[in-house]
């Protein structure tokens, strides 16, 4: 017996006593009449029979209501079960155990207030076992109203990483519907258009996620830049559309060494030198970059490489001893024949430069500047020097 138990059984025993105790001096009578009849009891009496009496009741009463505790019971019993495998499902899923999160899961049905989390959490443990069928499957028997928004974000996230991009796109299309709108189905967005490679999407859902600060910037200049060169390409066959497209960048966007120097080497393939001279030079004036440097040579403009040896020898005295810079003015003086200033300038760019590939565009230059002179002995020298240093890289 437990003490609970025990402290009612005393209690019981000295509410005894007392009554036992009062009850023999008391000397009341009860008289009830109703004629033609008349009925005289002891006070004592009376009160002991209202008490059997009550007991009575209280016995028929608990009897009477058996079944219905039996059955509150029972479905306590199992809401109880029902809730610790819906427990247990999300910690095997967390666990990576992914056929034990699936199984509580369905175990975690038997109970209705659980279809929807128990569903849920069935249909990405199936995600993660590659079993797609089941997995639309559990996510079909999400019914509830208020379940709706998260089995559509599931959803959408699920086949984004399954690679359906279009399924992932219709799921968000339909929560939008919804009216829902978050950052995290932006995310999910931006991998389904990466997918599909609608880079226009990509760029658009990048801009908006930056803002919001939901990308490390780093990832979000690499996604920018990545987006931007492929709509380049895209139209690398219409000057106009991409010159259209250039204009609609964000400046941090134009002043990209990267992007600056593919738009350049597209423009320059459509005969296009003078936009791509704008935007070298602009890229430049932001970022100090080997690569435009190297592409600004293609920019001559109708043959004159004047004005742009003019620009970079303005650029030279801030940087006089910057080996890209002097190579570019070598190659400048070279395509205008003037054999001095190119000779001078890529001796010094030799001189200066720091890096192997540097090196042999130099000896090249120059083994093309004494064939140009005509003497055939110090271009070949400087071809078995670019050789050389070929191997050695």
């Amino acid at each position: 017996m437990t003490i609970r138990g025990l402290i009612w059984l005393a209690l019981l025993f000295a509410v005894a006593v007392i009554v036992a105790t009062v009850g023999g001096f008391n000397g009341g009578q009860i008289l009830l009449v109703m004629p033609p009849y008349r009925v005289d009891v002891s006070l004592n009496l009376f009160v002991v029979a209202l008490v059997v009496l009550y007991g009575l009741i209280r016995a028929m009463r608990g009897v009477w209501k058996m079944p219905s505790r039996v059955s509150a019971y029972r479905a306590r019993s199992k809401q109880n079960k029902a809730n610790a495998s819906l427990r247990d499902a999300i910690g095997h899923l967390y666990a990576s155990r992914f056929s034990k999160a699936e199984k509580s899961a369905r175990d975690a049905l038997s109970v209705d207030q659980n279809k929807g989390a128990a569903s849920l959490v069935a249909a990405n443990a199936a995600h993660r076992l590659h079993e797609y069928a089941r997995r639309d499957e559990w996510l079909a028997q999400i019914a509830g109203a208020d379940w709706q928004d998260a089995r559509l974000m599931a959803t959408a996230d699920m086949r984004a990483d399954g690679r359906d991009a279009d399924g992932a796109l219709v799921a968000l299309t339909e929560m939008q519907a919804q009216g829902g709108r978050r950052i995290h189905a932006q995310q999910i967005a931006l991998r389904a258009q990466q997918q599909l490679k609608n880079w226009g999407e990509v760029l658009k859902l990048v801009r908006m996620l930056e803002k919001r600060e939901a990308l490390h910037p780093a990832v979000a200049v690499r996604l920018r830049q990545v987006a931007a060169e492929n709509l380049l390409r895209d139209r690398r066959h219409n000057s106009d559309a991409l010159l259209e497209l250039w204009q609609s960048l964000t400046p941090a966007e134009r002043q990209s060494p990267r992007l600056a120097d593919l738009a350049a080497e597209l423009l320059i393939a459509l005969d296009r030198r003078a936009e791509a001279k704008k935007i070298v030079e602009d890229a430049l004036a932001h970022n100090w970059d080997a690569r435009l440097l190297r592409r600004y040579p293609d920019c001559i403009v109708g043959g004159d490489a004047f004005p742009l040896i003019q620009r970079a020898e303005s650029w030279q005295k801030e940087r006089a001893e910057d080996a890209d810079l002097l190579f570019t003015l070598g190659r400048l003086c070279l395509h205008q024949q003037l054999w001095g200033k190119a000779q001078a300038f890529l001796e010094q760019a030799l001189k200066a430069a720091d890096n192997e590939p540097l090196k042999i565009r130099t000896h090249r230059a120059l083994a093309r500047l004494f064939e140009q002179i005509s003497e055939p002995e110090k271009a070949a020298e400087h071809y078995r020097a670019s050789a050389m240093a070929m191997n050695v890289v």
